[in-house]
């Protein structure tokens, strides 16, 4: 298997030490997936004493030594994703935040949620690049440049880029409503917001030639849950998009979650994660030319006309999130977390078996939860089907989920084949 990627769990003591079932960060082919840092001193295995600043720069500690673990620095990181309690905070957040990226600043989003584990005040995600690879024994294209993208058609910021593609993958920061010539929310409802983050993610898409299908996975950020049809109506203005993504039906994989509050008083963010087919310098010719989407469903697992289950690009399966729902009758499975959690799974497992791959493939996990509280119920659960802990993971507490679900679960999966190029 020399000749294929590998899933590479990896952990350092001068980080947290896991107090669950996953590792600390998760390399695969190009990317290193971090599991969400929270502002835990590594020697004590507790929460640091002080403010959210306190916190935040703990949590940032963290990260970097994950990071230089693997002789890694921090501006090889892609995307940042803060999870404040208070939406207040994230200014706070921002002051620490400008410290470790006083030059470059990766792609962000920033949401404040209902509750994050321990009770911490802020939780911060990270994705960076993996410029070697990892091809056992086999060295990949070099350190790739990590290219930068800002357009005056989308809303600036000086606290992050709006796009950063690396290898074959542009990952963006989360747009929210914001007309970018007056820098405001736009005025009206959640309809108009919905359309102006769209718009906002295809201005930067067309600043780098990229098209509005290409897009592989969208997260979707309510304030309201009950805006949930109303957003619905917008989305499938946008998607699919091209006359080829709409002969074949193609819509990316999608996760929707209501949070408590979102910046600048917004009603809907949205987050995109972008395919990238020539890839990034100084990536081999033959790796260069148009590399094909892959959409799949499977009878097996919930389906929805608003997303594809798992979409697969270059070296990563994106799996919509899925709920504890019986895929026959779209219904709840049932009242208990620990049972919603595992039907949650086993719909990931016949999603990931669909496309002849094993849960021993999967690299990144995100769960949301209705109760925080219920994580160790949630893991009961999770530990028979990752005994060994390898995915990275991020949990946060959310103010409502899709059928009133207690629980949600999205995934990242490798997929070692890759995608073929355009014939």
């Amino acid at each position: 298997m020399s000749n294929y990627n590998a899933v590479s769990p990896r952990n350092t003591k001068n980080a947290p030490q896991n107090s669950g079932p996953f590792s600390q960060m998760v390399a695969y082919s190009h990317y290193n997936n971090l599991s969400a840092q929270l502002p835990i001193d590594p020697q004590s295995g507790k929460l640091v004493a002080g403010d959210v600043k306190a916190q935040a720069e703990q949590c940032f500690k963290n990260i970097k030594a994950i990071v230089e673990s693997i002789d890694h620095v921090m501006s090889d990181v892609v995307k940042i994703t803060v999870f404040v309690k208070n939406i207040k905070d994230v200014d706070k957040v921002d002051e620490v935040y400008k410290t470790f990226f006083p030059t470059y600043t990766p792609t962000r989003t920033a949401v404040a949620v209902v509750a994050l584990p321990m009770d911490a005040l802020v939780q911060i995600d990270a994705l960076v690049s993996h410029g070697e690879g990892t091809i056992p024994d086999a060295p990949q294209s070099g350190d790739l440049i990590k290219l930068t993208n800002n357009t005056a058609n989308a809303p600036l910021s000086s606290l992050s880029t709006q796009s950063v593609a690396f290898s074959h993958y542009n990952n963006l920061s989360a747009q929210l409503p914001i007309d970018p010539k007056s820098g405001r929310v736009i005025e009206g409802d959640v309809k108009a917001q919905t359309a102006q983050s769209l718009k906002n993610i295809k201005a930067i898409l067309e600043s780098i030639d990229v098209p509005f299908d290409d897009i592989v996975k969208i997260t979707i950020y309510l304030k309201n849950f009950s805006d949930s049809e109303a957003v619905n109506e917008v989305y499938t203005t946008f998607f699919p998009d091209s006359a080829i993504a709409r002969a074949v039906a193609y819509v990316p994989a999608r996760t929707v979650v209501a949070v408590s509050d979102l910046p600048m008083g917004a009603l809907v963010q949205i987050d995109a994660v972008v395919s990238h087919g020539d890839g990034t310098p100084p990536q081999l010719v033959e790796d260069r030319h148009g590399l094909i989407i892959e959409a799949n469903n499977t009878e097996k697992a919930p389906k929805s006309s608003l997303s594809t289950q798992t979409v697969a690009f270059s070296h990563y399966n994106h799996i919509s999130a899925q709920l504890p729902v019986d895929p026959k009758t779209g219904k709840i499975v049932a009242a208990d977390v620990k049972e919603q959690a595992t039907q949650c799974l086993k719909h990931i497992q016949a999603i990931i078996e669909s496309i002849d791959h094993v849960m021993e493939d999967v690299v990144k996990v995100t769960i949301y939860l209705k109760n925080i509280a219920d994580s160790d119920a949630v893991n009961e659960a999770y530990t028979t089907f990752f005994p060994d802990g390898v995915p990275a993971r991020t949990i946060v507490g959310v103010s409502a989920l899709p059928q009133d679900a207690l629980v949600q679960m999205d995934a990242v999966v490798s997929n070692a084949e890759g995608t073929p190029p355009i014939a």
